[in-house]
Order: structure tokens, then C-alpha cells, then sequence
């Protein structure tokens, strides 16, 4: 039977601070078809996140399709709006949130899993990082400093992480983001230079694909999901219209889950999809595909 065998694999697990995210989801995929899941965390949130873990608030979360507990081989520290540690402002390095939390940045991330697991120990990176201060805002009235920073933590911090896990990383590696339909179209209220952001990550996808595949033979793929109430996606302030419109008008009339979201992660980070790299994948039940709403009166 043909199956994803991630066996033997260690991927890395960016963005996750719960467990209602497609982080969470695409770490469970990885972990169920036999990979070893490390996690970076944003400082801010690491300390509660490992209390729920400590607790078991997440255990029920945590259960694999075959009844074992998934076990998180590692959890960092990591803030992807910095590249290196000299660059952080003083202010936020010796804050409560982030003072002991060693290098918390991307290149310290990539150099201490180098120190923990060796050259070649990193085999999959999953980007699931994004975050627009301003999107709230029409891009009519967003400064360039929440536009500046959305493309940073969103766009640029792919580039970023490729950059520093590229070279240490075993040859063939995988990596994957996730982008939102927003890049290509029009959604009114998704502002703050998201939208901006999005675009930008999927064309750095095309471009990291072709370097990082010359350079290192790794894979560079992004996955474009449909809408999705995530704790992140809930402070547009109107997600939960944004997923009843978009099950209305797709071809498969369904709310999309984070486990199909998971499950295409995992294929595309296994030796299944070893002939797919720089594409957007569309996961959203066929919703970009149309071209007309459907749930209006007289539509079939």
C-alpha cells in the first residue's frame, strides 16, 4: 500500500502556541506518519504553552490515530521577525517575556538544532508564521511601519529561515509555508499589508524553490488553505462569514478542517511529492477555482 513514511525524518514546526491552528495539525501529520516534531514557539507565548502541555490541558489534542500521545521532541524559543540576536532592541532582549530565553531568533534557532541534532539533523521546516499589526486596517490607511512588519514576519521570515536552515539541513529536504487566497484576490477587511505579505511569500516561493533546489536539492513548496477559525485568524474579526461564504460557493460545500491541511503538509514534506517544488497548493474545497458566488437566488 502506498502510504507517507516520514520515518526517520525530524522536522521543525514553526508558529505553533496552541492547538487550534494548522501548526498544531500539520505537527500531528508529520508526527503520524513517523517523523520526530520539534516546535519553535514565540517567546511571549512559550511559557504558557508548555504549562498547558505540562498540565495535560492539551492530551486529548496530542492522541494519534493509533492511540499513542504525541510527544514534541523539542519546543524553542523563536521570534521570526528577528535574523539574528545583535539585531533585537534592547527593550524586547531584556524584557520578562524574552530575557531567558537564550537566541531566540531565526539564525539562533537554526544554530542551536545544529548543536542538538548535528549537520544533516533537520529534514523539514514548516513555516506557520504570520502576523500584521494593522490588519484591521484598509490598506488606504496603514502605515508603512505595520506594512513593513507585516511583510516581515510573514513573507520575509520564510526567506529567513531558508536562508539559515538551508545549508544545514540533510540534502532533499522539505520545506513548507502557508499563504491565504488573499494574495491573488481582493478581500475586503484582511489588511494591514497582509494581503501584501501573502503575495510576496508566494512568489519567494517560486524563487527560493529554484535556489534552494540548485544550492541543496531541498523542496520549497507553499500551501494556500481556505479560511479557517484559528485563534490568529479570529482577530480579522470576521472569519466566521468568511468560512460560511466560502463552504456556500465552493464545489465541495464543506468547512475545511486543519487535518486536511495536516495531510497535505505531510505529503508534500514526504518522498510522495519528491516531483513538487515551487507550487502553490490549493487546500480550500475548490473555492479558488470559481469565479462567480453560487448562493445567490436562481444559482444551481
Amino acid at each position: 500500500m502506498l502510504s507517507i513514511d516520514l520515518r526517520g525524518k525530524r522536522a521543525l514546526v514553526a508558529g505553533v502556541a496552541d492547538d487550534g491552528g494548522f501548526g498544531w495539525a500539520i505537527a500531528k501529520a508529520l508526527a503520524e506518519a513517523g517523523a520526530s516534531v520539534c516546535l519553535g514557539t514565540w517567546p511571549p507565548a512559550l511559557g504558557v504553552f508548555q504549562k498547558m502541555l505540562q498540565m495535560g490541558k492539551l492530551d486529548e489534542s496530542l492522541v494519534l490515530g493509533d492511540g499513542s500521545k504525541l510527544a514534541f521532541e523539542k519546543i524553542y524559543p523563536l521570534d521570526a521577525e528577528y535574523d539574528r540576536l545583535e539585531e533585537v532592541p534592547a527593550d524586547v532582549a531584556q524584557s520578562r517575556r524574552y530575557r531567558d530565553n537564550g537566541d531566540f531568533t531565526i539564525r539562533g534557532l537554526a544554530a542551536q538544532m545544529l548543536a542538538d541534532f548535528g549537520q544533516g539533523g533537520v529534514d523539514i521546516v514548516v513555516h506557520s508564521l504570520a502576523n500584521g499589526s494593522e490588519v484591521k486596517k484598509p490598506l488606504l490607511e496603514t502605515s508603512r511601519k505595520g506594512y513593513l512588519s507585516a511583510v516581515s514576519a510573514s513573507a520575509y521570515s520564510m526567506v529567513s529561515m531558508v536562508q539559515a536552515f538551508g545549508p544545514v539541513m540533510r540534502p532533499g529536504g522539505a520545506f513548507v509555508s502557508l499563504t491565504y487566497m488573499a494574495a491573488e484576490r481582493a478581500v475586503p477587511g484582511y489588511g494591514g499589508g497582509m494581503s501584501s505579505a501573502k503575495a510576496a511569500l508566494e512568489s519567494d516561493t517560486r524563487v527560493l524553490a529554484y535556489e534552494a533546489g540548485r544550492a541543496w536539492q531541498h523542496r520549497v513548496n507553499v500551501i494556500s488553505a481556505g479560511p479557517f477559525a484559528s485563534r490568529a485568524a479570529s482577530a480579522i474579526g470576521f472569519i466566521e462569514q468568511m468560512i460560511d461564504y466560502t463552504r456556500r460557493n465552493s464545489p465541495l460545500a464543506e468547512t475545511l478542517t486543519a487535518a486536511e491541511v495536516g495531510a497535505t503538509a505531510a505529503f508534500l514534506c514526504s518522498p510522495l511529492a519528491s516531483g513538487i517544488t515551487g507550487s502553490t497548493v490549493y487546500v480550500d474545497k475548490g473555492y479558488a477555482g470559481m469565479g462567480i458566488a453560487v448562493d445567490r437566488e436562481g444559482a444551481k
